[in-house]
């Protein structure tokens, strides 16, 4: 298995495998075991192209915005998705988080798109993000691949690093945001795709409605699956890994010591742990005021996932502010033992952060994995 993490300044990657937040995993055979850091909804479920989507933009209590019927969104994929999120109506009267997740992402057969975006001075720099980032991400992917087929192919042949395209769509979602007049606010980000990749050109491989398998799509042994990941501020993204939790993103704070510095080297200071005084996150987007010091440039990660991957946590610092990443996963996978879904896991740790007294607000993602599909 391999594995990389790499934070961007411009479009040529720079390695920060030694900066001094949990690093990424590194590209390696094995995965070493990381310490630990303690430290009414706007809802669409849109069946056009086989895709779900839901994006949420209001809640002010502990819930969930997968649909409580017979119908099942994520019948013939691989991943499920369960999602919580509260306002903490202790500390905080607005809600200002937003989530977004697509299956069949790209029109291709079992991806998935994720992502939070936790909003602070406002919430339309996060409510911008929830309804167009995936759009600009899907407009990358289509450009580098040069796909003109119709629907595109599902695996991708190793000809492009995903990465490269989440770089380019956070730089270019941080102009657009601009140029809306939007940027007064800002938002931190973390987003996860979930792709098929193959080293050669294959055809489709559907197996539910033709051989009633499982699945809608069958990788054969030239595929493998691959999540990216990207991130600015202090959203976290960690995966499960045979029971072991690996964080995949990079905290963007002011207590950074490398933050601090390239803060200072661009002319400005960190005073009381936020930049220039204001903000505690040092990478956003939005936030124009800020611009030069605050960037939205993205640390990105590319993971290969196996049948020891158990499942995908996305939350803000509402929940990373008072449990560790060992602990979320402890109590994600002991629901799951338990026969909780993915819905039901996301809103007991949800609950568990504003139980422990989070002052702030909190949205949960959970992607567990099935492994059946590399059988």
């Amino acid at each position: 298995m391999a594995t990389t993490g790499t934070e961007s300044s411009n479009p040529k990657f720079t390695s920060t495998t030694t900066t001094t937040a949990t690093p990424p995993i590194e590209a390696s055979t094995s995965i070493p075991q990381l310490p630990n850091n303690t430290p009414a909804t706007t809802s669409d479920i849109n069946s056009n192209n086989g895709t779900t989507s839901t994006t949420s933009n209001t809640k002010s209590s502990t819930s969930n915005t997968s649909m409580d019927s017979d119908y099942d969104p994520f019948l013939g994929l691989s991943f499920k998705v369960g999602v919580a999120e509260n306002k903490n109506t202790t500390f905080r009267n607005k809600m200002e988080d937003v989530h977004t997740y697509i299956a069949n992402f790209a029109e291709r057969v079992d991806w998935g798109y994720f992502a939070i975006f936790d909003g602070h001075a406002g919430k339309d720099t996060a409510r911008w993000c929830g309804n167009n980032l995936h759009t600009l991400l899907e407009e990358e992917i289509d450009r580098s691949t040069d796909d003109s087929s119709s629907p595109p192919t599902t695996p991708i042949t190793g000809k492009n690093d995903l990465r490269d395209d989440l770089y380019k769509c956070f730089v270019k979602a941080d102009e657009l945001i601009e140029k809306s007049g939007q940027g007064k606010s800002g938002c931190t980000a973390a987003v996860a795709v979930l792709r098929w990749e193959s080293d050669i050109d294959e055809p489709k491989q559907h197996t539910k409605t033709e051989n009633g398998g499982k699945f809608d799509f069958r990788p054969t042994k030239n595929h493998k699956r691959m999540l990216y990941t990207s991130n600015v501020g202090d959203l976290r993204i960690v995966l499960c890994r045979a029971g072991k939790a690996y964080r995949l993103t990079y905290d963007h704070k002011a207590t950074d010591i490398h933050e601090i510095s390239r803060i200072e080297d661009n002319g400005g200071l960190v005073l009381k742990n936020r930049v220039n005084g204001v903000l505690a996150v040092t990478r956003s987007l939005g936030d124009t005021y800020m611009k030069q010091l605050v960037i939205g440039i993205p640390f990105t990660t590319a993971t290969e996932i196996t049948a020891e991957d158990e499942f995908i946590i996305i939350a803000c610092d509402g929940v990373w502010d008072v449990m560790s990443d060992s602990h979320a996963c402890k109590v994600v996978q002991e629901s799951f033992r338990h026969g909780l879904g993915p819905v039901q896991v996301a809103k007991k740790l949800c609950q568990l952060a504003i139980d422990l007294s989070t002052t702030d607000n909190v949205t949960v993602m959970v992607i567990k994995l099935d492994k059946d599909v590399f059988a």
